[in-house]
């Protein structure tokens, strides 16, 4: 697949070098054209600006810049971004893990406006950067789930294939409206693993103690 990358930070870094390693053809493109080349090299891309990169990808662009500059990266590229599908792994979690965006739209949202003729997908936020680097991330014989939120069939296949390249197993979180509860998750694991020091994953049982389908608790 194309796959072009704006940003050159470390989601860029670890995402598009799996996907590199994966035998895609990468662009990765930013602000600072030093550090995009410098990235690229590294993982075996190619380096351009951040709306090459966005015309390059013709099967997926990933938006991984900081949510403080997603909205305006992401409207200054709409015209480059129309058709595509764009991953959003931000997280707009603020000081004392809360979101930025409470109240309103989620960020996905937010970027999915500032692009109006994007597929927006929802993906990779709810994890540090660490774990994307892993080869694969699997934990106690267990490939780490990817849950996905998008309202585009096509891109939510194309972002599954993206995630099963990583060793990882796609789980469908629904529409892009429901984006708001996986940063709203992202904001209270963060929040539980740096600020408590605790083990997240504990707070999920296994699924045959999870009770009946669709149900909850009393």
């Amino acid at each position: 697949m194309r796959i072009g990358i704006v940003g050159a930070g470390n989601m860029a870094d670890a995402l598009g070098g799996q996907w590199a390693r994966a035998g895609h053809d990468v662009l990765v493109g930013g602000r600072d054209p030093g550090r995009a080349a410098a990235l690229a090299e590294r993982i075996g891309a190619r380096a351009g600006s951040a709306r090459e990169a966005a015309g390059h990808g013709t099967d997926a662009v990933l938006l991984a810049v900081p949510f403080a500059a997603a909205v305006s990266v992401t409207s200054g590229l709409a015209g480059a971004l129309e058709g595509r599908t764009l991953v959003d792994c931000t997280n707009p979690v603020a000081p004392g893990f809360v979101l930025q965006t409470r109240g309103g739209p989620s960020a996905a949202e937010r970027i999915a406006t500032a692009a109006p003729g994007a597929r927006v997908v929802k993906a990779f936020n709810l994890c540090h950067e660490s774990v994307w680097r892993l080869t694969p991330p699997v934990f106690d014989g267990r490939p780490l789930a990817v849950p996905l939120c998008g309202d585009d069939a096509a891109a939510l296949e194309t972002v599954r294939r993206l995630v099963r390249d990583l060793g990882c197993a796609p789980f469908d979180g629904g529409g892009l409206d429901r984006a708001a509860l996986l940063e709203a998750t992202a904001a209270l694991l963060i929040g539980l693993w740096v600020g408590e020091g605790a083990d997240a994953q504990a707070i999920v049982p296994p699924a045959e103690y999870a009770g009946p389908r669709g149900g909850g608790g009393a």
